[in-house]
């Protein structure tokens, strides 16, 4: 293999890392805290369309991403809401928020004017920064920063060890005066916006378009890497690479007719799925939880 292929695979594995990472890493916050998103893959997918219509609107990528994150903050929201305060079924939220997206998403590209297609015009696309051998976007960078800056807030902080404590036992966290549903709709909001950010990213950034199918699983891939991670946003960040250098080599075999006869593209493509099933089959039973994961508080 030749010295530019390995860099090409390396720059697709980089940027294909940062939408898992990203989602796996707000994921981490709010199951720390007690909560369980199952609906991660729909807050990429609202995050992609707003990313784009923010973009074109305001002439911005940065308004773009900033719409991603809003939308996926308002959806956060909602989801601790519902999860919090009025107590409902984390699991059945999320299902109805992946429902959600998938439905209102394909209604609003064909209001667009392209079923099932939208492209972003490059001018308002995030710019590539260029190292010669090759083009890394900065989100790379911010993802690696964020992973890092999660990590310090969780294990370093007072912040982080609230969080910890009302996930792990909440009624022990209340007597000690921390306001346990607070907390919980707080990291529910954070762990939206970065889902968000990530979804945009896939519209203003990687793609330069959006799609019914734009998201292709990467919010249930996201929730494996939380697993693998055992809710550390720096093994996060390795799971977040190990799942994107699969979805490089896809790519790139995909581009080789010589390799398509030997390995079909279709199935190195595969590859992240099913490492996926190994890893929820393989760590599940490892990785410990809080004790509240899931779990509805009520103050008695």
């Amino acid at each position: 293999m030749e010295l530019a292929h390995i860099w090409g695979i390396l720059f697709i594995s980089l940027h294909a890392m940062v939408p898992i990472t990203l989602a796996a890493i707000g994921e981490t916050i709010e199951e720390s805290a007690g909560l369980f998103n199952i609906g991660l893959e729909g807050i990429l997918l609202l995050g992609a369309l707003a990313g784009a219509i923010g973009a074109e609107a305001s002439g911005s990528a940065t308004m773009g991403l900033m719409a991603g994150i809003a939308t996926g903050g308002l959806i956060g929201l909602l989801f601790g809401v519902l999860s919090t305060t009025l107590r409902g079924s984390q699991l059945i939220t999320g299902v109805g928020i992946n429902m959600f997206a998938l439905g209102f998403v394909a209604l609003m590209l064909t209001l667009l004017g392209a079923p099932g297609f939208h492209s972003v015009p490059r001018a308002v696309q995030v710019p590539l920064i260029p190292l010669g051998i090759g083009n890394l976007s900065p989100m790379v960078l911010v993802t690696v920063f964020l992973a890092v800056a999660v990590w310090w807030v969780l294990r370093r902080t007072q912040l982080g060890l609230w969080i910890r404590a009302v996930g792990e036992n909440p009624a022990a966290a209340d007597v000690a005066g921390l306001r346990v549903n607070t907390l919980r709709l707080g990291t529910a909001i954070a762990a939206g916006m970065l889902a968000g950010l990530a979804g945009a990213y896939l519209s203003v950034d990687w793609f330069g378009a959006v799609t019914k199918e734009i998201t292709a699983g990467r919010g249930f891939i996201a929730l494996a890497t939380v697993v693998f991670s055992g809710l550390n946003p720096l093994l996060a960040l390795l799971g977040g690479f190990i799942f994107g250098l699969f979805d490089g080599l896809a790519t790139w075999i995909s581009t080789y007719p010589a390799i398509k006869k030997i390995i079909p593209w279709q199935f190195v493509a595969m590859a992240p799925y099913i490492i996926t099933l190994l890893v929820v089959a393989g760590a599940i039973g490892r990785v410990r939880f809080p004790k509240g994961l899931g779990v509805p508080y009520l103050r008695e």
